[in-house]
């Protein structure tokens, strides 16, 4: 027998009240864009629970995609089949052969939620709980805790089977809290932070700088390939690309070494939070670790922040390194992230740059400069991709590959 659905149950939704529906409305999005790469299954959603109809695909590979998407508790894999006791009774019997191994006990669960249907749930589990015991005499029933729980549903359509439930990801929808900028560099701090900030509902638009010539077009095919990696957990994702050339270079022309790295962060930050405006978010989302590095340092953050009133979440700031990796791993980032491209972050960072810069002193160095003009024609230069979960090869591509 072959699976037809997935049941997918939801999580912490069961607690949202009035605004359950939005939710699950936004999981369903979420569900849809990201088996959009199975363009057979369709998925609908109610109430109580979401379904993914296969209509032939792989049930393995839908399964594994489904374990990543925020918002499901757990999702079961189901048969259907048609409503009458002998097709129940042989596809109950079918299953327990194929799945049975000596000293295993089993259990029914019965629901109707077609009362018109000749059996009720005590009778039906009676029934199928006899047509096991002739399949297989030597089985145990059990009623708490046994190896095998087979769940049958009796609906107005049809009869569902299943005895699967699979684990989900838990934590809330993608979209539900609101949407965030993350300021993506290439690095692998950001794209955990950015995992961190979907599992808790924030919609993020990744925001990255882009120096060319000093940066090269690997170094921006890395970034949307990281991006391409986050849409697993809830669907397509904006990806900003912002030039930063001139930027940098005005910052290198009249700034002194040590405050290169605050100036070039004060300006990111500048430039995320005017395109934050733009672009309806609410939230600024990096991945600062505490003391990681110079600009990272708690007087660093201090200096950077002070140009936004805007909230900064930094998910990973209390981590260890070791910690991040360990979940850059576990998300598929990490290989990525560590390609040996420059970004704009390391393109001029100087030999030895100021630990505790002064706000006043980043203040002064920048009355140097028109950092308006600056920040209006980055943000108007800005280039905005939607990135899906299918990615298409290209030039780009096999260059990487061939220096890889």
């Amino acid at each position: 027998m072959q699976y037809s659905e997935i049941m997918i149950r939801y999580g912490e939704l069961s607690t949202k009240g009035k605004n359950r529906m939005r939710f699950i409305n936004k999981l369903r999005n979420n569900i849809s864009d990201v088996l959009s790469i199975y363009p057979q299954v369709k998925v609908t959603a109610d109430r109580d629970r979401a379904h993914a109809y296969l209509n032939g695909a792989d049930y393995t590979v839908v399964a594994e995609s489904l374990k990543q998407v925020f918002g499901i508790q757990n999702f079961s894999p189901v048969y259907k089949v048609e409503k009458s006791v002998e097709i129940l009774k042989s596809a109950v019997q079918e299953i327990m052969k194929d799945i049975y191994k000596e000293g295993m006990t089993f259990k029914i669960s019965s629901k109707r939620s077609d009362h018109n249907f000749e059996l009720d749930s005590r009778e039906l589990n009676q029934t199928l709980g006899g047509a096991v015991f002739e399949a297989i005499p030597n089985v145990q029933a059990q009623m708490k805790n046994p190896d095998i729980n087979l769940q049958v549903e009796i609906r107005e359509e049809a009869a569902y089977l299943s005895y699967e439930t699979i684990r989900g990801a838990g934590g809330l929808p993608v979209g539900t809290s609101g949407k965030g900028m993350l300021m993506l560099s290439g690095g692998i701090d950001s794209p955990v932070a950015g995992y961190l900030a979907l599992k808790r509902g924030v919609d993020i638009e990744a925001v990255h700088f882009a120096s060319p010539p000093y940066t090269s077009p690997g170094a921006l095919k890395k970034a949307q390939d990281l991006t391409r990696k986050l849409t697993k957990f809830g669907g397509n994702i904006q990806f900003i690309e912002v030039p930063f050339t001139e930027i940098q270079e005005e910052i290198k022309a009249k700034a002194p070494e040590a405050y290169l790295m605050t100036l070039t962060r004060r300006f990111m930050m500048r430039i995320t939070d005017r395109i934050r405006e733009v672009r309806n978010g609410l939230v600024i989302i990096n991945g600062e670790s505490l003391g990681q590095v110079a600009s990272q340092t708690l007087e660093s953050m201090q200096a950077i922040n002070a140009v936004t009133n805007t909230p900064i979440i930094r998910p990973v700031v209390t981590m260890d390194k070791l910690e991040i990796i360990d979940i850059a791993q576990e998300i598929d980032t990490f290989e990525i992230s560590i390609q040996p491209f420059e970004d704009c972050c390391t393109i001029f960072a100087p030999d030895r740059p100021k630990t505790n810069p002064k706000i006043k002193n980043a203040e002064q160095y920048e009355a140097r400069m028109d950092v308006e003009g600056l920040v209006e024609r980055a943000v108007a230069g800005i280039m905005i991709t939607e990135i899906t979960p299918q990615a298409e090869k290209d030039e780009v591509d096999d260059l990487i590959d061939n220096l890889l």
